[in-house]
């Protein structure tokens, strides 16, 4: 894309929906409940801006998880439904690592990096943690997809009917393993305890949670009579965490033209040219392999770091149709973002061909 200066101002980016999943749970006798959930880029045209602008992902927003439950039956008063994510949390502390940065030039979404006490627990893309303040119990949590690849190793995959060897269950479980995550945090009007934090401050963070991105099961091997070559990701928003993450994590086996990898085409998503976050990522996305489609919904709105859009406009599902899919049974796709774009996706996806089984979320 193309971005030229000229003297605006700037208008804040809505927060994408977060999708809330539901399930049956068993009330414990002191009635908590538990709940298990998921156009190539022309680099030299970024107009610069006085704001500093880093990159670290992130979904985040407040989920209430109702009081009231729903019996469903007479004869199983133990049962209720419920809706919310992820079992309860265990706490441990997180320490904040250098200062919060300006994600994007909007200052709309700001990156910052936790230290853990053990990053063993982040095994897939697309996985995400709580964070609440460290002095305050009763605050309802954030909810964030770490935006960095994993750093703990996943377990080997096993072959039905063959034994696990003596060395592989002598090993046990990883000791733990301090790591540093990123977060993309979208910014919003009861969150400045962390989007204003200062370096070595605390903040009570929970174990990891979610499945992340299926990828090894849905993507590699031979679930399908025909492998998958070909890679789509979609996101909107702070969507891209999660994605960011997957591209990072090496674990897709994608790759640039000839280089004997997946080929892969991102599809991202945002309100204006400076709602974009990891702008200055592109180009290392692209040395792997990945061809990045920025879709700008409102180009004509005003920008602060006077960017003028003259790329690609509407939305993703647009730009998917426009583009296509050009070997369907042979492709997979990533997607996180708001609900609409992920349900238009992938009913296009389908349609055209692509296995449902290899279109994933991560919730």
């Amino acid at each position: 894309f193309k971005i030229t200066p000229s003297s605006t101002t700037t208008t804040p980016m809505r927060v994408p929906s977060l999708l809330l999943a539901t399930v049956v749970a068993t009330i414990h006798p002191n009635g908590s409940s538990a709940f298990a959930p998921s156009s190539p880029l022309t680099r030299s045209n970024v107009a610069s801006s006085s704001s500093t602008v880093s990159f670290a992902p992130s979904i985040t927003q407040h989920i209430h998880v109702p009081s009231s439950s729903l019996r469903t039956s007479s004869s199983r008063s133990n049962t209720r439904l419920f809706m919310g994510w992820g079992p309860d949390p265990i706490w441990s502390t997180g320490t904040v690592e250098g200062n919060v940065i300006q994600a994007c030039p909007s200052g709309s979404c700001v990156s910052i990096k936790i230290g853990v006490e053990d990053g063993t627990g982040f095994l897939y893309p697309g996985q995400y943690v709580q964070v609440r303040p460290a002095d305050d119990e009763n605050a309802k949590p954030i909810f964030l997809a770490i935006a960095s690849a994993p750093t703990g190793t996943p377990p080997k995959r096993t072959v039905p009917g063959k034994k696990t060897s003596e060395a592989d269950a002598a090993a046990g479980p990883e000791p733990p393993i301090p790591a540093t995550w990123e977060f993309l945090i979208k910014k919003t009007d009861n969150n400045d305890w962390i989007t204003s934090a200062t370096a070595g401050s605390t903040v009570a963070i929970s174990q990891v949670m979610g499945g992340g991105f299926p990828v090894d099961e849905n993507i590699e091997g031979f679930k399908y009579d025909f492998p998958t070559q070909n890679l789509l990701l979609f996101a909107t928003g702070s969507g891209i965490a999660p994605i960011r993450s997957a591209i990072e994590s090496k674990r897709l086996n994608i790759a640039p033209p000839g280089g004997g990898g997946r080929t892969c085409t991102l599809y991202y998503g945002a309100r204006t040219p400076d709602d974009l976050s990891y702008v200055s990522k592109f180009p290392e996305w692209e040395e792997l392999g990945v061809q990045v489609v920025p879709v700008i919904s409102q180009p004509d709105l005003p920008n602060v770091s006077g960017a003028v859009w003259q790329g690609r406009t509407g939305y993703v599902q647009n730009a998917l149709e426009e583009d296509g899919v050009a070997i369907p049974r042979n492709s997979g796709a990533l997607l996180c973002g708001v609900k609409g774009m992920c349900e238009g996706v992938k009913s296009m996806l389908m349609e055209s061909g692509v296995f449902e089984g290899r279109v994933l979320t991560n919730f």
